[in-house]
């Protein structure tokens, strides 16, 4: 339901964020996920404990505001370094909540849990007087004064001295409009993207999932033997397919290590985007986590799927970071917020069909899972090496404009 939740707000909160500007939604969204965060520790029933983390997943969904930020502050030949470099916050957080489960699931309750890790989301609405509206966003909608006091402003904490010349006010533009989404300019982008969003989320919670099934049901080569059933229950539980229970020490050292790789291939992501360009890097690593999940049929030893799960978290990482940066770069500043927002309910959709290939198809059919995935993995290749616009060393562009006449922030 989270997922839910992030797909029917992702959206929602892309429009506001084209209409409204980017640092407001962004605080919003951090007051949403944090208040409904803390209800869902006292939910008192089930149906209470979906709908309010449907709710969380909605405010998450403008999380991505953030990115768009650092998207439109950062230099063209930077962003292809200091984009991927986010990722390692994200690896802190999922190592973090690891090993909180791991403490506190087992020491005190599950609503606990989610307690603790709401602390941080809460810590963050404190910074947020330090963290500006895109100036690029403010002369996309013709408030020249207000970007150019916020370059002020960056200058004079850097130390360093306004570059000469003057913001150029670009054309006139409705902002976060759908249609302009499926405009000849971009309809075919939009829709490789949403395949390749899909694809991508399909394949790096079908790897998480898919992580937890192995560790659960300790599908490893010479070990596969069925779970004992007490004789005397005969209990509709007894008869599910899930063979639920509680992680040990040694899955949650398993998890800890295949997260690790999330990281594992970050220097060579960023190599690969800045020299191979955006579109041929993405190829390269959804071929190779096609490859990999493939690879996961060997028979093999608990070291050697341990071994194939980071790998296979290494290179679902490697394409997180480069569509998050091609998808920030392609789209205009007059719907780049609103661009991101259906990827990502895009995303969610794949993300929501994982766990029914994870957990069940898995079930019937180890290998034909795994070869959907590796399948799906494919197409995104294809989808990605051709793409019809590479945003290697593109400048972003501010609005939608003419063929012939494109409108550039040069001086930000």
């Amino acid at each position: 339901m989270v997922f839910f939740g992030y797909m029917v707000f992702s959206i929602v909160l892309g429009l506001l964020a084209d209409r409204y500007g980017r640092w407001k939604i962004l605080l919003l969204s951090f007051l949403w996920a944090a208040y409904f965060s803390l209800l869902t520790s006292f939910a008192p029933s089930y149906i209470w404990f979906v709908f309010l983390r449907a709710m969380v997943g909605g405010g998450v969904s403008g999380h991505t505001q953030g990115l768009i930020i650092k998207t439109e502050f950062l230099p063209t030949k930077y962003r292809g370094y200091m984009l991927p470099l986010s990722q390692v916050f994200w690896l802190a957080g999922s190592l973090l909540i690891i090993g909180l489960a791991w403490v506190v699931n087992s020491t005190i309750s599950w609503r606990w849990l989610i307690r603790i890790a709401s602390i941080p989301g809460i810590l963050l609405i404190l910074v947020f007087k330090f963290i500006p509206e895109s100036a690029r966003y403010n002369v996309s909608t013709g408030n020249m004064a207000a970007a150019l006091a916020t370059l002020q402003r960056i200058a004079k904490m850097n130390g360093a001295v306004m570059p000469e010349g003057v913001l150029k006010e670009p054309a006139k533009e409705r902002r976060g409009r759908f249609k302009d989404l499926t405009h000849p300019k971009y309809l075919r982008t939009t829709l490789q993207i949403w395949i390749i969003w899909l694809g991508i989320a399909f394949a790096y919670y079908g790897v998480i999932l898919a992580s937890a099934e192995l560790l659960e049901r300790d599908v490893v080569c010479g070990s596969a033997a069925p779970p004992v059933q007490d004789p005397g229950n005969d209990s509709e539980e007894s008869h599910s397919p899930c063979h639920c229970r509680l992680f040990g020490t040694a899955a949650y050292q398993t998890m800890i290590i295949s997260t690790v790789g999330e990281i594992a291939l970050n220097p060579l992501n960023i190599l690969s985007i800045n020299f191979l360009g955006r579109r041929l890097s993405l190829c390269v690593t959804m071929g190779c986590t096609a490859l990999f999940f493939l690879l996961l049929n060997i028979c093999t030893s608990s070291a050697g799927v341990t071994g194939f799960l980071f790998m296979l978290r290494a290179l679902v990482s490697a394409n997180f970071n480069t569509i998050y940066i091609y998808t920030a770069e392609v789209y205009p500043t007059t719907m780049r917020a609103l661009g991101m927002g259906t990827s990502g309910s895009l995303c969610r959709v794949g993300a929501m069909v994982a766990p029914f290939i994870s957990q069940v198809l898995m079930s019937a059919s180890f290998t034909g899972a795994l070869c959907l995935f590796s399948s799906v993995c494919i197409v995104c290749a294809i989808s990605a090496f051709t793409l019809p616009i590479e945003t290697k060393g593109r400048a972003l562009q501010v609005c939608m404009t003419t063929p012939g006449a494109p409108v550039y922030l040069n001086a930000i």
